[in-house]
């Protein structure tokens, strides 16, 4: 097998296949699939992960790999079957999802080392190699090629004695902390240590020390300990101690004890939603369960104990939560239970900080991780359940290449190990639910909260009749009456608004003109903290005008409310409630989402203000009141999916209310209170929702009852972008069959961005078995036009028609 087939990283049409290359002998042990290589392409060098070896090639004259950047696979046989899946599912490049499955860290300019594995001494490496490691711990990789030690080397990587490390440049670096261990075997320290002089005290104390301790330890922990440096340097000047730099893990959670937790005795809906799921464990089956729960009613319990079940029988498990919102108690929840044996991967993590959790799963140190979307690739080998939280989260979806939805990876990766899923939401997706009632997912209810506690009591308030009470305030005096009466009880609130910034955007209350990015079709939003008005989607900023430019009034003023002001409101009529602000301006910062939750959950505040990152997940015994102020904000966005996301969120926010021994208040405050998703969000009655909702997807064709895929075009010239949609357009409708709806050309809904002309073409069908085929003949043709600055992409399942 000195033939490897090569995926290169070039992410074109042209490109999107293996190619052939020899494997020089030097490293025909070394390269197999899996592993990353560099190769020649033309005139320059580049990386490709190899996805086969063979013995024969169709090409006669065949170019030599240029040397491998692995020693062992980074990823394995299972993930990567998922990449030709995923590149068939989501019409992407192989290289892109290969990439996709990686960290961060290890797609960046590296330089690349060969360490020692943590415990092995230079001692137990064969000869020829020793030398390097007696005064390194690492060499570097370019050394590693000029002594031609490559083969012994990926033995020895092979046996765990050595690992590839890869030093990232300007991303990454290794963390390294000063560490004193023994160099010599416990009976020859027991004869040194006769032989130190009585007066010397402290050096016999150390060296009994190490004679109980023989493990290299950490000097600032020896310190703790009483031993000073000067012991410790007079010991090694005696060739019995060193010091010694030792790579240690990034910890995000170093500084945090988590509370062992036992599993807890379950109640008896939730042992009969357990029981199917444990079955298919015990039984090695491929199932998907939904289990639809209320908020509060104690899914996560289920969660942790079918884990514990799959780690007994040594299999591991992926944990998906969405985005950061969720991860500080997860987290808690997860290593509270399984302590180390968890690994946590989310955005609020630095590049390097991620790739130690994930070197951490590669070396099979942990069985659990939670994570956001991109952890469904964890490169487990023995998986035995995956579970999605909140499933019906739209975070799940990714937006660019490769587009794929977590969900969809999580099922396939579950056919391949034979293992259950669980999907687990108090309001599920409109999808999930349709298939659960069909019969292709297994649903399992858990009808009300722990204990038996209410569900919250929910007030609609119609904001029209506060205005014409003349009200002008944004909080409806209920709910000012309510917030004044918990902040002197001394209980908390959560005041949710759906939206980001300080207002949303400056009109002009004479002739109303609205100020929009000059680049993109859409309004400016103001933020307050330095006087800017930005575009959310190209970046554009810009000051605020003093006049209207249309008609130079002087009456130009911000609408809509935003964060910020609804802080500064609070601070007028409740100038003694302590407010906790949490939006994108305030959790920025490394660390700073879970600090502020910590301070609220510490009782430092009265009132937790915020928007989307607060709706899900949180559980505070104190939480009394939730207030929505805006409830409405989604209901007007050109999606299909809008009633539902409304309907999803105002769920949430109230389930925060009353989930332990006070009962619970909401207090909904809408322009449109007849509309049917505020009217059952308020009864919390998700079947009736659904029967509506489902109603209205039949008549227009949406799904559950339709697959869509969407086809974007967007050029800088208007006219190039509507013909080229139009011809797609056309092509499309003579290749598919006539029950398929074909909607287009038209221009999206946001039909600028950036200073490009963006037009769609939204296709609704049932069964298309030329669909694949056809989609991926419009990318081929327009590939070749890349270079004229036109893109066209296609979203096989989109979740923004925007």
């Amino acid at each position: 097998m000195n033939i490897a087939s090569v995926i290169v990283d070039v992410p074109a049409k042209q490109t999107d296949k293996a190619f052939d290359y020899l494997i020089p002998d030097k490293w025909l042990d070394i390269i197999q699939p899996g592993i990353r290589v560099i190769v020649p392409f033309g005139p320059r060098k580049i990386q490709g992960f190899v996805i086969g070896t063979k013995a024969q090639s169709d090409f006669a004259k065949l170019k030599e790999i240029i040397e491998p950047i692995d020693l062992v696979p980074v990823l394995n046989k299972e993930l990567l079957e998922l990449g030709h899946w995923l590149t068939e599912s989501t019409l992407s490049f192989k290289i892109v999802t290969y990439q996709a499955m990686l960290p961060a860290a290890l797609k960046a300019k590296y330089e690349k080392k060969v360490s020692l594995a943590p415990g092995v001494k230079p001692a137990e490496l064969p000869g020829e190699l020793q030398p390097f490691f007696i005064s390194n711990t690492a060499i570097t990789w370019d050394i590693a090629l000029k002594s031609n030690l490559e083969r012994t080397l990926h033995k020895e990587a092979a046996k765990g004695r050595l690992e590839v490390i890869y030093e990232v440049k300007e991303r990454l670096h290794k963390k390294k902390l000063k560490f004193v261990l023994p160099l010599l075997p416990v009976p020859e320290l027991t004869s040194e240590l006769g032989q130190l002089p009585a007066r010397a005290e402290k050096q016999r104390e150390l060296v009994s020390y190490f004679i109980a301790n023989p493990s290299p330890i950490e000097l600032r922990k020896l310190n703790e300990l009483g031993f000073g440096s000067s012991s410790v340097k007079a010991l090694a000047s005696k060739g019995l101690l060193e010091e010694k730099d030792m790579e240690v893990y990034r910890d995000p959670y170093e500084h945090r004890e988590f509370k062992r937790t036992s599993p807890l005795p379950l109640t008896v809906s939730q042992t009969a939603a357990i029981e199917p799921i444990l079955d298919t464990i015990e039984n090695n089956l491929y199932k998907v369960f939904l289990l639809y729960g209320v908020t509060g009613s104690g899914k996560t319990e289920i969660y942790l104990q079918s884990i514990q079940e799959v780690i007994n029988r040594g299999k591991e498990a992926i944990v998906l939560v969405p985005e950061i919102a969720l991860t500080p108690q997860m987290v808690n929840r997860f290593k509270g239970r399984f302590g180390d044996l968890v690994a946590v991967m989310h955005s609020g993590l630095s590049a390097g900080e991620k790739y130690d959790e994930w070197r951490k799963i590669q070396r099979k140190e942990v069985k659990v991780v939670v994570g956001a979307r991109s952890a469904i690739f964890a490169p487990f080998e023995n998986l035995g359940i995956l579970i999605i939280d909140e499933e019906h989260e739209t975070s799940y979806k990714q937006e660019e290449m490769p587009r794929y939805h977590a969900r969809d990876v999580a099922i396939e990766r579950a056919r391949n190990y034979n293992c259950p899923v669980v999907l687990g939401s108090a309001t599920p997706s409109l999808e999930s639910f349709a298939r659960a009632q069909k019969g292709v997912y297994q649903l399992l209810t858990l009808p009300s909260r722990m204990n038996n506690h209410a569900m919250p009591s929910v007030e609609i308030i119609d904001m029209r009749e506060e205005l014409r009470g003349g009200n002008r305030s944004m909080f409806s005096r209920t709910l000012l009456e309510k917030l004044t009466d918990r902040v002197e009880k001394k209980q908390q609130t959560v005041l949710f608004l759906n939206k980001r910034g300080h207002s949303s955007f400056v009109m002009c209350r004479d002739c109303g003109y609205v100020v929009n990015c000059p680049n993109c079709d859409i309004s400016l939003t103001y933020h307050r903290v330095n006087q800017q008005m930005k575009c959310h989607y190209c970046g554009y900023e810009g000051r605020v005008p003093t006049t209207c430019p249309e008609c130079s009034s002087e009456h130009i003023r911000y609408f809509g409310t935003g964060t910020q002001k609804v802080e500064e409101e609070l601070g007028k009529i409740l100038p003694t409630a302590r407010v906790i602000r949490m939006d994108v301006d305030t959790t920025g910062r490394k660390g700073s989402h879970e600090r502020l939750l910590t301070d609220f959950m510490e009782g430092k505040a009265d009132i937790l203000l915020g928007t989307q990152m607060i709706a899900k997940g949180l559980d505070f015994p104190n939480i009394t009141l939730v207030g929505v102020l805006s409830a409405d904000t989604m209901l007007h966005l050109p999606d299909f999916r809008s009633s539902e996301k409304t309907f999803q969120l105002l769920t949430q926010v109230s389930g925060r209310a009353g989930r332990h021994e006070l009962p619970g208040e909401v207090v909904i405050q809408t322009y449109t209170p007849e509309h049917y998703s505020i009217v059952f969000a308020g009864k919390q009655d998700f079947d009736l929702f659904y029967h509506q909702e489902m109603m209205v997807r039949k008549i227009h064709k949406y799904p559950p009852f339709y697959y869509l895929a969407l086809i974007n075009v967007s050029h800088e010239q208007l006219m190039k972008a509507v013909s080229v949609t139009e011809k797609i357009v056309n092509y499309v409708r003579s290749r598919l069959s006539n029950e398929t709806v074909v909607l287009g050309p038209v221009a999206s809904p946001i039909s600028r961005i950036n200073n490009r002309y963006r037009y769609q073409c939204l296709i609704k069908y049932k069964r298309e078995s030329s669909l694949a085929e056809t989609l991926k003949n419009v990318l081929n043709q327009y590939q070749k036009e890349a270079h004229t600055g036109l893109q066209v992409s296609v979203d096989t399942n989109p979740f923004i028609l925007m």
